[in-house]
């Protein structure tokens, strides 16, 4: 039989254990403590930094450096203003385009080429299209009525000129589409635009792409029918095409 010293000592051992074991579970909890709120601090840090990449990023698509510059001409409407800082990557612009030939309406977008919409609604806004003629058509492999130049010459432009936008897929530009014209090099796009009135898949993807007709494409397929003056398939319409007003619809 044990007796009562020995008895003692074994509680006391007991307890001593008892004590250990509260202590190494209380030592695993400030751990876990610990563990879990460097996560969350982690955490927080990283939330905070994706937000100002995110923040930065979209700034700068805001923006979309679009870098308007002036080529040395005469404008009388100016540049898009970029003094805001943000230039609208989304959203739809309608503009209506009257002619001698009739009404053409067109929808553009800005996802697509925003700093090309920017630009194309700064210059219908100010009436800088209004009593322009459209100079330029063709007929072979793609169907296009060209327009937008001031001068009439297909050299002229709105006094500044900016990066060219190009659209992907396969099949950019169907017809319907409205694209921004340009010189073949870089930065080179101006005012001028063409409609393709029969699919224009011939084209490489240079052309910024700013939206699609959306009324109307009955008239620029009646201009293509009647052909350029000179008999090819590349040159002025048979029958002069002349913009009253583009303005926003």
């Amino acid at each position: 039989m044990s007796t009562a010293k020995q008895r003692r000592a074994a509680a006391h051992r007991k307890l001593e254990k008892q004590l250990e074991r509260r202590q190494e579970l209380e030592r695993q909890r400030k751990q876990q403590g610990i563990v879990l709120s460097l996560v969350a601090v982690v955490l927080v840090i990283g939330l905070v930094l994706w937000f100002a990449i995110a923040s930065s990023d979209g700034d700068e698509v805001a923006a979309a450096d679009c870098n308007y510059t002036s080529d040395g001409g005469s404008s009388t409407v100016g540049m898009p203003a970029e003094d805001d800082g943000e230039i609208a990557s989304t959203g739809t612009v309608n503009l209506s385009m009257e002619t001698n030939r009739g009404t053409v309406e067109m929808q553009l977008d800005r996802s697509g080429a925003p700093c090309a919409v920017e630009s194309f609604a700064h210059l219908a806004a100010a009436g800088f299209f209004d009593s322009t003629v459209c100079h330029r058509l063709t007929t072979g492999s793609f169907g296009v009525l060209q327009c937008g130049d001031p001068t009439g010459t297909g050299t002229g432009g709105p006094g500044y000129h900016f990066k060219q936008e190009p659209p992907t897929g396969d099949d950019p530009y169907p017809a319907g589409t409205v694209a921004m014209a340009n010189s073949g090099q870089e930065n080179s796009t101006g005012s001028q635009f063409f409609i393709c009135y029969t699919s224009c898949s011939t084209l490489p993807p240079d052309y910024s792409k700013v939206g699609k007709v959306t009324g109307g494409l009955d008239v620029v397929e009646a201009i293509g029918a009647d052909g350029t003056d000179n008999g090819t398939d590349d040159g002025a319409p048979a029958e002069e095409v002349s913009i009253t007003s583009l303005a926003l619809a």
